[in-house]
């Protein structure tokens, strides 16, 4: 049976809309990248309660602008109740064989909710510095959320404001390498709570975007778009 938590969480998910919402972005146009820009393999990183297929949209749209290796992962267990640091080491098997299968040298990471917790643990603990060239982070509980507080499970308790794991994260004097961090964040997320709690020092790029929800983080055109802005530019930025 699962945690409290995890029906706590979804009735949250739930009322507020979850990741698999019937609701359609509407498409916009962004500006492709241009010929001979490296389009490097994508790896996507569910939040809890989601499998890869919560990444349909996005996947969908990098396809169509012409990414050929787009993979998302399936983390187990995905309800809270794993530790994230060996979630994270999911993701550097994922990355990885994914460079291996590619030939690759580097590869692009988009983290969502606690995939984006996970995923920072990977760069910044597990030596994921080495792999990521690039990582987006959507609405991740980088300052924990206060939400965690209703539940147990020991990734829920790593997610909650103050936890032993945040704290050996923030106090890492180099976080990123050259790896190239961007977040994107609602103000109005009912998950993360607060909403600044997605912030994440150091990152080149930080943007908010007025999305109801925060599952709808996933689907929403403005969001999808500064994905593709991001990981289609010509160069890393400084």
């Amino acid at each position: 049976m699962r945690p409290v938590f995890v029906g706590l969480w979804w009735v949250v998910w739930l009322s507020t809309g979850c990741a698999m919402s019937t609701v359609a972005p509407h498409e916009t146009s962004v500006e492709r990248p241009a010929p001979g820009v490296e389009r490097l393999p994508v790896l996507l990183v569910h939040g809890i309660g989601d499998d890869a297929s919560a990444f349909g949209a996005l996947r969908a749209r990098l396809e169509r602008e012409g990414w050929r290796q787009v993979h998302a992962v399936t983390l187990t267990p995905n309800d809270g109740t794993g530790d994230l640091s060996r979630l994270a080491r999911q993701v550097a098997t994922e990355a990885e064989a994914m460079r291996t299968r590619t030939g690759a040298t580097r590869v692009d990471v988009v983290g969502f909710s606690m995939g984006a917790l996970v995923t920072r643990y990977w760069i910044q603990m597990l030596d994921g510095r080495r792999l990521a060239r690039r990582f987006v982070s959507i609405s991740g509980p980088h300052a924990g959320t206060w939400l965690a507080a209703l539940g147990r499970g020991r990734g829920v308790a790593q997610m909650r404001p103050g936890s032993r794991l945040l704290r050996a994260l923030q106090q890492d004097p180099a976080p990123w390498g050259d790896t190239e961090v961007h977040s994107f964040w609602t103000p109005w997320d009912l998950t993360i709570l607060p909403a600044s709690s997605s912030r994440l020092v150091g990152a080149v790029d930080e943007r908010t975007f007025p999305v109801l929800l925060h599952p709808w983080m996933l689907t929403d055109s403005r969001v999808l778009d500064a994905v593709v802005d991001v990981l289609g530019a010509p160069a890393v930025r400084p």
